[in-house]
């Protein structure tokens, strides 16, 4: 396994709102890890990111973090229209990276980026955090327990309402197909499909359609999938995002029981089978993303190998374009 020097020193590029909770604090809470930099276009917005985190140095430019001679892994944290074109310089610097989700708008693009960092023999990560969350890792232990039995079939339903902005047609990067071209299903379902894929194995053949109901905005607000895994169970999907009311719900079906979780709350994950029902309420941590982060520590210190990185991440963009975009 790749080796790098300890503490990895991280710098953000894209210092924004995903980074505030979710991320940023906790590349100084894992042990063997410290963030010494970020960058963001706006200079004021940096410096104050900087001075509230305790971050030594801040950047307008792009080039000049990842050049920073003290850094030596990068966590791309801007829309996903500028993940390829970043990956590919960290990549030509020689060093770690991490890309936020979704990898990439395409999946050609995503196969580009994993090939230049194998290459460089250097790895790159994918903020697809959910596989490192304790929740969902009891719900792969029941899996692979055999304690649903055989997986015949599972459906993910969601929905929510539409939002302010969505409704004032203010510019957002989540709904122009220019920056984020599958809309808030690439932006929110890849969470949820990238899991669908560590929990129950490769799929092998997906379909879809999508549609925009409510044109409050260009990316499509509706999408239906089916999909099929290699070990033969099916799938289905239910994505509306101008719904009367919100939804979040997997039921996984096996031949002797299910399993019922929500993907973004943190409703108590279920188990029923012949031995009854069982809940486990188990919470995430205050920054969700604090196991994704203290995992990649582990992998560069030769501990683990990181369950989200670019050979699994891009498999969900792929599953993304079977499901929600036409034929090229």
């Amino acid at each position: 396994m790749h080796q790098t020097p300890t503490p990895l020193a991280w710098g953000i590029i894209g210092c924004g709102k995903v980074t505030e909770l979710k991320s940023g604090p906790a590349f100084n809470k894992v042990a063997g890890s410290r963030l010494v930099a970020v960058m963001r276009r706006n200079a004021a917005l940096a410096q104050s990111y900087a001075e509230r985190h305790g971050v030594p140095r801040w950047y307008v430019d792009a080039d000049a973090l990842i050049n920073d001679p003290e850094v030596n892994a990068v966590y791309i944290a801007t829309p996903p229209d500028s993940h390829h074109f970043y990956a590919l310089k960290v990549a030509a610097a020689g060093k770690i990276c991490c890309v936020e989700k979704p990898m990439a708008p395409s999946h050609r693009e995503c196969l580009e980026m994993t090939a230049v960092f194998e290459a460089a023999g250097l790895p790159l990560f994918v903020s697809y955090y959910r596989r490192s969350l304790p929740r969902f890792a009891h719900v792969k232990q029941w899996l692979d327990g055999g304690d649903i039995g055989a997986v015949r079939h599972v459906h993910w339903s969601f929905a929510r309402t539409p939002n302010a902005t969505d409704l004032a047609h203010t510019p957002n990067w989540r709904t122009d197909p220019a920056f984020a071209p599958g809309g808030y299903f690439e932006d929110l379902a890849s969470h949820g499909l990238d899991l669908m894929l560590h929990l129950l194995g490769d799929i092998t053949a997906a379909h879809g359609i999508r549609t925009n109901q409510q044109a409050l905005y260009a990316a499509a607000d509706a999408v239906t999938g089916v999909w099929q895994f290699a070990s033969g169970a099916t799938g289905s999907g239910y994505w509306n995002f101008g719904a009367a009311q919100a939804l979040d719900e997997v039921l996984i079906h096996g031949s002797t029981g299910e399993i019922r979780f929500s993907v973004f709350g943190e409703q108590p994950v279920q188990l029923r089978n012949a031995a009854g029902t069982q809940s486990r309420e188990i919470a995430h941590p205050e920054n969700i993303q604090f196991f994704h982060i203290e995992n990649m520590q582990k992998h560069m210190d030769g501990l683990r190998t990181h369950p989200s990185m670019g050979h699994t991440a891009q498999r969900a963009t792929w599953l993304m374009e079977q499901i929600s975009r036409p034929p090229a």
